[in-house]
């Protein structure tokens, strides 16, 4: 079992940043392809940056390419999401997850149903 707490979200003015964290604990970590994913009221989560084990391979939504940055520490078993130009249509739940069938594999999933463990979420609010 991997228990997943993510931190740092907030209000921001649109053109602002933020650093989103997750912190992972239980099983390892270090293995495990990780993912952000959003959902805005009324919409369906989506995905929106992940990276593998390595770090070595990532992805990014078209809609956040070169705005959001995923990196992550595995001595600290953390990954993170920075978000830089932050827009309105930014504003969301923000979780992240983990797929655990990845173990050890540079191959990403952008699919939900491919992580098997979520973090309760923390909210994303952009003012225009």
């Amino acid at each position: 079992q991997v228990q997943l707490v993510e931190s740092g979200g907030g209000l921001v003015q649109a053109g602002g940043s933020l650093r989103l964290s997750c912190a992972a604990s239980g099983r390892p970590f270090s293995g495990y392809a990780m993912g952000w994913f959003r959902q805005a009221p009324g919409q369906e989560r989506e995905v929106v940056a992940a990276i593998s084990w390595s770090g070595s391979n990532t992805y990014y939504v078209d809609s956040v390419k070169g705005r959001f940055t995923i990196s992550r520490d595995n001595r600290k078993n953390t990954v993170y999401v920075q978000m830089n130009t932050l827009k309105p249509e930014d504003t969301a739940v923000y979780y992240c997850a983990a797929d655990s069938r990845s173990w050890y594999s540079e191959s990403l999933s952008m699919l939900l149903k491919e992580y098997d463990y979520w973090g309760q979420g923390t909210q994303v609010t952009v003012s225009s």
